[in-house]
């Protein structure tokens, strides 16, 4: 059965705007590579009504050729890059304009750092199991990301944790459907009960 989890704390209240309170939502649509962050993410950004800014193409092009080459990426790397999403972030909360960004925010230290410009900033976690992700990737055409990478960035993710306003869909599920359940996460102020020791609740869609 499809599953998906949001965590314990209260789901971030969306405006009629679509937004989160009196202004439009900010979402992090996170996870590892070939989790279907671009996909999910531009379908939510489209249905919450604001703009979409894909993380990759934020990256240096000194980090998209070590990660071209399959070379992982250090925190140092990802500095120059968290920094540039942050900014972003920061703009669109200043202007109430809203956004989502497709970037995959792997350890809490990242999530902090984006956070850190829009406390309200909420993040949505794509995942499913290491070989669904692979036979993704080696399905997928035109991407940098190898799929030898992807070990690393499984034993990088650092889950998100009870109190991060995060939301957890497993993969198995069609883009369209975690983007509805994503909008509709944002959009309710009701309390989700932890049904398991991590914090997050499994509930069928």
């Amino acid at each position: 059965m499809s599953l998906v989890g949001p965590h314990h704390d209260r789901a971030p209240q969306a405006g009629r705007d679509g937004g989160v309170g009196s202004t439009k939502a900010l979402v992090v649509v996170m996870g590892v590579s070939g989790c279907g962050k671009t996909t999910v993410g531009r379908l939510l950004a489209d249905v919450l009504g604001v703009e979409f800014v894909e993380g990759d193409d934020l990256h240096s092009p000194r980090n998209v050729a070590r990660m071209a080459a399959g070379i992982a990426l250090t925190d140092s790397d990802r500095q120059g890059w968290l920094q540039a999403l942050a900014e972003r972030i920061g703009a669109a909360h200043r202007g109430g304009s809203g956004l989502v960004v497709a970037c995959s925010a792997l350890k809490r230290a990242y999530r902090d750092r984006l956070r850190s410009q829009a406390p309200e900033l909420a993040f949505v976690h794509l995942c499913g199991s290491p070989d669904l992700l692979a036979q993704r990737l080696a399905e997928r055409k035109g991407h940098y990301m190898p799929q030898s990478l992807l070990s690393s960035q499984l034993a990088t993710l650092e889950e998100p944790a009870p109190g991060e306003q995060a939301l957890t869909l497993e993969i198995t599920l069609p883009a369209h459907e975690l983007a509805r359940t994503a909008k509709a996460w944002l959009e309710s102020a009701t309390p989700r009960r932890a049904a398991r020791q991590s914090g997050q609740q499994r509930t069928a869609p």
